[in-house]
């Protein structure tokens, strides 16, 4: 039997959030689907983990923390 795949969607999108400069800032979503695959992207370039980005992944909440944040970073 083919079990058609249950797209993931959604539960709690991205909000807008304040920044202070030169602080940390965290910016989480919630997915229909446990450990479905993330992608952070800015403009049309994907983020990748360093010492400023770093991505997080538990069950459904992804995470995406930007250390010592700048305006650029908005």
């Amino acid at each position: 039997i083919c079990v058609p795949a249950v797209p993931v969607l959604f539960k709690q999108a991205l909000e807008n959030t304040d920044m202070e400069e030169g602080k940390s800032v965290s910016l989480r979503c919630e997915l229909t689907k446990a450990d479905a695959t993330v992608v952070w992207k800015k403009g049309g370039a994907t983020l990748q983990a360093s010492a400023k980005y770093e991505m997080k992944q538990k069950g459904t909440v992804a995470e995406l923390v930007i250390h010592n944040a700048e305006p650029e970073d908005a």
